[in-house]
């Protein structure tokens, strides 16, 4: 069974931190890069970072200036994104994705699979 699983979402006041995880399975499990976005009501779908699972390369959305931190754990096929600092306007479903290519995309038409989301809502 193809599946991403994403966990973690929450509430969490301004300026707080939260840590999302993404566990992969079936042909998931075999995708090289997983990207983490986000879509808020009424906006487009957005991309936040990527990880490349062969070397750890990453890359992530210019707006986040070091606030968010993308990793993989091997041994559990699970994928992280720790998020600090967060601010009321990041408040949106969090979406993990995999693609079956080696570049780290920043489109979200360029992914293959797609977990749930998660709920992320930050406080003022």
């Amino acid at each position: 069974q193809d599946q991403l699983v994403e966990s973690g979402g929450g509430l969490v006041q301004a300026g707080g931190s939260l840590r999302l995880s993404c566990t992969t399975s079936g042909r998931t499990f075999r995708s090289h890069v997983m990207g983490w976005f986000r879509q808020a009501p009424g906006k487009e779908r957005e991309f936040v970072a990527g990880i490349r699972w062969r070397d750890g390369t990453t890359a992530y959305a210019a707006s986040l200036k070091g606030r968010f931190t993308v990793s993989r754990d091997y041994a559990k096929n699970t994928v992280y994104l720790q998020m600090t600092s967060l601010k009321p306007e990041e408040t949106a479903v969090y979406y993990c994705a995999a693609r079956n290519d080696y570049a780290i995309a920043q489109v979200a038409d360029e992914y293959d699979y797609w977990g749930q989301g998660t709920q992320v809502t930050v406080s003022s």
